[in-house]
């Protein structure tokens, strides 16, 4: 709180503060590009660390797969309900199925399933991230004992982060196209064509490959800020200036900005 105050008071901290942030931004990318990196190379995935990889996998996508796919159906029932009701009662209804589609699916969906991972398991101080930090494992240390520390500990943990988001959008909204299906045409068969047309116009090619690229951007970065936090606040314990969960505003932003982008390439 003091620093904070100094900072509000002493303009001439504000240069000093900003090459910090920047610095502090540079990491995290640099820290990002090691991992990517070392994530495309062969070398990297030896059997030991194809069964970490896997045991991080099962752990971050099919332990909670049933229960995320469960609770997102009950809340996207819930906003189809309302929609499907509200657009008949303005004389909307045949555009209510494409409002479904893009509000859930194109939108809502993958932001969901990265907060959720981001809730379940980024933002938690894992324990091989700590211990990367405590064993001075940073992108700038080149020594062999460094890379493979890296290779074992933190490229696992961020593809099963990615990976997590990218499966439970997937699922999930395979899921919510069967319940806005099943709510507009019930379960007889003629609204097939319909449907598919419907949903065909949605995603034209242009969308989906927006679509698929937002949620791998997403995926990305819940993978990667919340322990590049975790090892920066590691190599600068002063920096801890609050008791919110390292990463977590800067998750957020660039969550926002991911979004924000993807809006603006579909509709502006």
């Amino acid at each position: 709180m003091r620093r904070s105050l100094n900072l509000h008071l002493r303009p001439s901290l504000w240069g000093l503060a900003l090459a910090r942030y920047l610095r502090s931004w540079w990491y995290m990318t640099h820290l990002g590009a090691v991992a990517l990196v070392m994530a495309l190379s062969p070398s990297t995935y030896n059997r030991a660390n194809r069964l970490t990889a896997a045991r991080y996998i099962y752990a971050s996508t099919w332990q909670v797969l049933p229960w995320f796919g469960l609770a997102s159906s009950l809340v996207s029932l819930v906003i189809i309900r309302i929609v499907l009701v509200t657009a008949r009662s303005y004389g909307l209804s045949h555009f209510a199925l494409e409002m479904v589609v893009r509000v859930l699916v194109l939108e809502l969906i993958p932001l969901a399933a990265a907060m959720f991972v981001a809730l379940r398991a980024s933002m938690a101080f894992d324990a091989s991230a700590l211990g990367l930090a405590r064993a001075g494992m940073s992108p700038q240390a080149a020594s062999e004992e460094a890379l493979r520390r890296m290779r074992r500990d933190l490229v696992p943990q961020l593809l099963a982060n990615a990976f997590a988001v990218l499966s439970l959008a997937m699922v999930t909204s395979v899921i919510v196209l069967i319940l806005a299906y099943l709510n507009v045409y019930g379960l007889l068969p003629w609204g097939v064509g319909d449907y598919t047309r419907t949903v065909g116009r949605v995603f034209s090619p242009t969308v989906t490959i927006g679509f698929v690229l937002k949620t791998l951007f997403f995926g990305l970065a819940v993978a990667l800020i919340p322990t590049a936090a975790i090892l920066e606040l590691q190599r600068y314990p002063r920096r801890l200036s609050s008791t919110v969960q390292p990463g977590a505003v800067r998750l957020l932003f660039v969550l926002l900005v991911i979004e924000a982008a993807s809006l603006a390439l579909k509709y502006i």
